[in-house]
């Protein structure tokens, strides 16, 4: 009979707290893109890049990477961008981060930071894979992943960089139940 009560006693708390909806850490890991080219939403890897995930929160809610253009898109490769200077060698104010690699494959989606030669030099700048690129596994920082509007992602104008660049109009966290 005790252990019954027990037992009783532990679905009492532990069966609410399963039902809670999940809503508000899946809606933080939730990050909208409104790019010129459409809008994109990006599941944030906390997990794997829990430094990286927080500094890329930090900047969209600074409006860090509102305007900023798409510097280097390369066909069949990548689209970076994340360089309020829009060419390739600016980062924000922040000191660089260091690399968090790990096993996650560099998958068409995949979300990287980029970063100078050292491993240890990630700042602000980041690159969508436009295809798999898994000769970067283990060398950047795997940090998100894209989970609708890759389309938006593929019309991002080509070059290094584009004649009419393409940019982000802003970037957020997801804020509803409808975002995530």
């Amino acid at each position: 009979m005790r252990n019954i009560k027990y037992l009783f006693a532990f679905f009492c708390i532990i069966l609410p707290l399963s039902l809670t909806p999940a809503s508000a850490s899946e809606k933080e890991s939730v990050m909208i893109l409104e790019l010129s080219t459409g809008v994109v939403k990006i599941r944030l890897r906390d997990d794997l890049a829990p430094k990286h995930v927080e500094r890329i929160k930090q900047l969209a809610e600074q409006k860090f990477y509102d305007n900023i253009i798409f510097h280097r898109v390369i066909d069949g490769f990548m689209a970076q961008t994340g360089d309020p200077t829009g060419t390739g060698m600016g980062g924000s104010d922040y000191p660089d981060l260091r690399a968090e690699f790990s096993t996650e494959p560099f998958l068409r989606g995949t979300i990287g930071m980029a970063r100078a030669q050292h491993p240890d030099s990630a700042n602000s700048q980041f690159f969508i894979c436009l295809e798999d690129a898994e000769f970067l596994n283990r060398q950047y920082t795997v940090f998100a992943e894209v989970i609708e509007g890759m389309e938006h992602v593929d019309a991002i104008a080509k070059g290094e960089p584009p004649e009419e660049p393409d940019y982000i109009v802003t970037m957020r966290l997801a804020e509803t139940d409808d975002e995530k």
